[in-house]
């Protein structure tokens, strides 16, 4: 790699810029196909995991029983090098079981911090919606500030921080729906779905792999992690972009179908994972493509219809997709 392939592309944002691309460092398609090994399939899900993370946001992954939810999140804690913790939330469930309690030194004079599960690079909250709303809400301050307060003291938490929460969208008994205050901290949701036949078939063949993981090598350092999504910062996005991203949270406020439109953090998150996923396809400018693979990922679960219908909104994100005019 290393040589630059200078073109000009037939979605220039800016007339007088000549798109450079760059060969980015991130091993994808290493990471697909080693991916490949345990889960099937689920390449858009894992790209779209990937941009969420380089983002520096977090993913809820809303899905039925036994669709591989734990089984993503571990192979991705392993490929990118992440300690990792999985915190089963139940309606017992404490504040202080996840972020950690004082307790009282050996020669009883003072207290130590003892740091709970929630103090790792990967966190999986599985089945959140069970937790009760004083537990759920132990995480709002992790996921905006990177730090959790305990008695008067601020702890930071471990760079790069990442959480994965998981939820299942028709089982109802005991759980506690999410608010949208919470819902809001989440940058994407992602569904896994039911696998195609073929690919069923080859998960029928090979049987429980779970074990296999642990013999997965990580593809990248957790410093290098980190200059990614440094360079995901850099990546450039022009004025026309930003007002064909306007233009499109514009169109759900003024909606009929939906209780409320997208705030302007909405938009923040869209640009920053349509900037991953241009980064991660090895650009340094962001273009509409990129905004329209990440947007109903970033748009779903923020977005509400009169008649909550998922439907509906999956409908609407499509035709406001195709409906909104691309800058040339």
């Amino acid at each position: 790699c290393g040589q630059l392939n200078i073109f000009n592309c037939p979605h220039t944002l800016d007339h007088d810029i000549i798109f450079v691309m760059t060969s980015t460092n991130f091993p994808l398609e290493q990471f697909f196909k080693t991916t490949e090994q345990i889960v099937v399939g689920k390449r858009q899900e894992l790209q779209l995991a990937l941009c969420c993370f380089l983002s520096r946001g977090h993913l809820l992954i809303e899905d039925l029983p036994g669709m591989g939810k734990t089984t993503f999140v571990l192979v991705l804690s392993k490929l990118l090098d992440l300690t990792h913790k999985r915190i089963q939330f139940t309606n017992d469930l404490l504040p202080a079981d996840i972020i950690g309690i004082q307790i009282l030194s050996e020669d009883r004079k003072s207290f130590r911090f003892h740091k709970g599960p929630l103090f790792c690079h990967l966190v999986l909250a599985d089945e959140l919606n069970r937790g009760s709303p004083k537990t759920q809400s132990a995480l709002l301050q992790a996921m905006e500030e990177r730090s959790v307060t305990v008695d008067g003291e601020t702890y930071s938490l471990p760079n790069p921080f990442f959480l994965i929460a998981t939820q299942n969208p028709t089982e109802h008994a005991g759980a506690f729906p999410l608010p949208e205050s919470q819902l809001d901290r989440f940058m994407m949701r992602i569904q896994l779905g039911y696998p195609q036949k073929n690919e069923e078939v080859e998960i029928l063949k090979r049987g429980d792999v779970r074990f296999k993981i642990n013999d997965l090598h990580p593809l990248v350092t957790k410093d290098q992690l980190i200059q990614y999504q440094k360079k995901v910062d850099e990546v450039h996005a022009s004025n026309e972009l930003l007002e064909y991203i306007q233009s499109l949270l514009q169109k759900t406020r003024v909606h009929s179908h939906f209780k409320m439109g997208l705030s302007p953090r909405c938009g923040l998150l869209l640009l920053h994972s349509a900037k991953a996923w241009a980064f991660l396809a090895g650009r340094d400018i962001v273009l509409p493509e990129d905004v329209q693979a990440v947007a109903e990922s970033v748009m779903y679960h923020r977005l509400q219809t009169q008649q909550n219908s998922s439907l509906q909104t999956q409908s609407f994100i499509q035709e406001m997709i195709h409906s909104t005019p691309v800058p040339l």
